[in-house]
């Protein structure tokens, strides 16, 4: 069974050494006895340094919500994957939808480049890939898979792959409160594992962890960690809360035994 990973994306919130803090005191301290899960918080960048303190004597690590591919140069508010490293991040989000449609409009070759980038340092990159609502009402969904996975992915070794998680987030969920049901996210995933399977073969498609993420929440996770292709998933709103974020990486500690 593949040992499930459970992000928290903070987003544009908890930015504040204090928010952090008031946060990951009670979080801390909810999942200490979880040893069978990999949690990951990423907050924004202004808050890393004090997210790292804090989870010093704990199994929690911390990532960043992004980076730039490049080591330096003139590159205006961004970080390099050396910075991150430097800091004592293990973790970086790649491709997150909002990077892709609403903020930068990063391609695939961009988030491609960042990834590389990523694994070059160590760094273990998340990879979002997802589909709006417009192409999934087209019945797009699977093409426009393919398309992200084929590009954001493209020319890693077996090596590599494997120490890339991938976040299947569709676009239609994020934000929105309505998530997609069970059948819908193992139906996305398997066929995500089944690209993979063309590629790399049984090994490595079997051994790559791919999580869910899109308006997940207590509510809705355990029956969506209990499909067989979610190796856990990707949190916005509900990791911003101790209890929230905490009671679902309970349910996966809970489901991974």
């Amino acid at each position: 069974m593949r040992r499930f990973v459970i992000g928290g994306n903070w987003k544009m919130n908890r930015g504040t050494a204090a928010e952090a803090s008031e946060m990951l005191y009670p979080f801390l301290d909810a999942v200490k006895d979880i040893q069978n899960v990999d949690i990951m918080i990423a907050p924004p960048f202004t808050a890393i340094a004090t997210a790292l303190v804090l989870v010093r004597d704990h199994q929690v690590q911390v990532g960043a919500q992004n980076m730039w591919y490049e080591e330096h140069g003139a590159f205006t508010g961004e970080l390099s994957p050396d910075f991150l490293v430097s800091l004592g991040v293990k973790w970086v989000i790649l491709g997150h939808s909002e990077r892709r449609h609403t903020v930068a409009a990063e391609t695939d070759e961009i988030v491609n480049r960042k990834v590389k980038s990523a694994l070059e340092v160590g760094l273990s990159p998340i990879v979002c890939i997802g589909e709006t609502a417009e192409q999934r009402k087209a019945g797009q969904t699977e093409e426009i898979l393919r398309t992200q996975v084929a590009g954001s992915l493209a020319d890693l070794t077996p090596a590599e792959m494997q120490r890339t998680v991938i976040a299947y987030e569709p676009v239609w969920a994020i934000g929105t409160g309505v998530n997609a049901t069970p059948d819908q996210a193992e139906d996305a995933h398997r066929f995500i594992r089944g690209l993979l399977y063309d590629t790399y073969g049984a090994l490595v498609s079997e051994s790559v962890r791919i999580q869910y993420g899109g308006s997940l929440k207590p509510e809705n996770a355990q029956e969506i960690f209990e499909q067989s292709d979610v190796d856990g998933g990707l949190v916005g709103g509900a990791s911003l809360e101790a209890e929230s974020f905490a009671k679902i990486c309970q349910i996966a500690s809970e489901i991974q035994k």
